[in-house]
């Protein structure tokens, strides 16, 4: 009997098409800085960065929607409901990605990154899901 070939590669979208991120005012730096190291071009903004500190969980999900952007957190206790309510709602909501707090750096950036390449636009759309992948 012939032994069953795998592929050795996953294929992924086209050259030029990734996932856009938006991580939460809360998320952690050295995750985000460790992302940048491995891939400087990453398209991820920081809730700070763009004028959305301190605001409620909810109008983050709206902007995040608005911009076709999928969420990074640490928050798991609530912008899940928050996320699930705008699905329920038939509003916009293109993902959630809940990172655990106590998740290796490298594992979390391995599971982003992989992400990132392999994600096709919407994928994720009206989802939260929960890092680390294995």
């Amino acid at each position: 009997m012939a032994a069953k070939r795998y592929p050795r590669s996953i294929a992924c979208p086209a050259a030029g098409v990734v996932l856009r991120w938006l991580a939460d005012e809360n998320f952690d730096n050295d995750i985000l800085r460790a992302l940048f190291r491995r891939k400087p071009g990453i398209n991820i903004v920081r809730a700070q960065d763009v004028g959305l500190a301190g605001i409620d969980d909810e109008a983050l999900l709206a902007w995040a929607a608005e911009q076709d952007r999928v969420l990074l957190t640490h928050d798991v206790s609530t912008i899940t409901a928050h996320a699930y309510r705008r699905v329920m709602r038939g509003e916009a909501m293109p993902g959630v990605f809940e990172v655990s707090c106590g998740a290796w750096m490298r594992g979390t950036v391995d599971d982003i990154l992989l992400l990132t390449e392999c994600s096709s636009p919407g994928e994720w759309e009206g989802q939260v899901r929960y890092l680390p992948l294995r």
